[in-house]
């Protein structure tokens, strides 16, 4: 089913480019003194709002969202180092998820953010779990967008971090192998799965250019065999998972619905939303839906 290879696509198709990776940061940007793992864009005033991004993603996919936010909320944009075109960082043991965890929660830290609301998408939102699990004293409230706490259950549901590392360790080698003609034709069919409003696409797919290919592969194979299952009763932030449905997954909504639930039933105070129509980019497919969500999340009551 389109659903249990979608990050396979992600993975190899979108990432797999061989492009050098681009030394500069995005002007504007605020970094976290003794830190290389990212970078963040402040906008906004009132309560905090933390925005990660996904797998080779710029801050850009919440350009929408930041749009009506910024007027009632601070929010913090992360870009991830070695995506988008920010430099990668070095000394990484081949982890990209977890050190970006670690260096949001210095940065919130360093500036004295208290419990802001945390958003992440894909990649940002197993970010933000980690975040939420391995400090959870820094984090208000907690969406995690079309993530899973383990990536892997996409292609099992009976997966295990063990068994998947050889697959995972296959992929990494791949991606790094790719020529490039093949990675660039691969690409245009990996964002056709992953973005449905064709308008959007090529801002995701530059994005993915401007990404550093070891950082990229690195971080699927962090994915991979990484099980954050076992931490969420870790969790103390209240939290919403919103997930899409599209018919063109070729299963029924109800079967997405308990992939999800089934996930993340090691979580204490949870709320599922599904929006159709759209595929794994929401913020992009059904920009007013995932705009009134993120709404509904801020203003719950814990």
């Amino acid at each position: 089913m389109r659903l249990r290879h979608l990050l396979a696509i992600l993975g190899v198709s979108l990432s797999a480019s061989r492009f050098p990776a681009i030394a500069n940061t995005a002007v504007g940007q605020d970094t976290v003194p003794g830190q290389q793992w990212i970078s963040v864009t402040v906008e906004g005033s009132g309560p905090d709002v933390v925005l990660i991004p996904g797998l080779a993603s710029s801050p850009k996919v919440w350009d929408t969202l930041a749009a009506t936010l910024a007027k009632t909320h601070r929010l913090h944009r992360i870009q991830i180092a070695g995506f988008a075109g920010l430099a990668p960082a070095t000394g990484s043991a081949g982890t990209v998820a977890a050190p970006t965890a670690q260096a949001i929660a210095d940065y919130l830290r360093s500036k004295d953010i208290r419990t802001p609301a945390v958003i992440g998408h894909s990649l940002g939102g197993e970010v933000a779990l980690m975040l939420a699990a391995r400090h959870p004293e820094q984090v208000g409230r907690l969406m995690i967008v079309d993530a899973l706490p383990f990536y892997s259950l996409l292609f099992d549901p009976l997966a295990t971090s063990a068994g998947m590392r050889p697959r995972a360790d296959m992929i990494r080698k791949a991606m790094l192998a790719a020529p490039r003609e093949q990675a660039e034709a691969s690409q245009a069919a990996a964002i056709a799965v992953l973005v449905k409003t064709e308008a959007a696409r090529p801002a995701v797919v530059q994005a993915g250019r401007q990404s550093d290919p070891l950082t990229v592969a690195n971080a699927t194979h962090e994915l991979m065999i990484t099980d954050l299952r076992p931490e969420l009763a870790q969790v103390k932030a209240p939290a919403t998972v919103v997930y899409a449905y599209d018919t063109t997954f070729g299963i029924p909504p109800a079967t997405v619905d308990a992939i999800y639930e089934n996930a993340y039933r090691g979580l204490r105070n949870v709320r599922f939303k599904r929006i159709d129509d759209s595929f794994h980019f929401i913020m992009l497919d059904q920009p007013e839906n995932f705009e009134r969500a993120v709404a509904g999340f801020l203003a719950a009551q814990p």
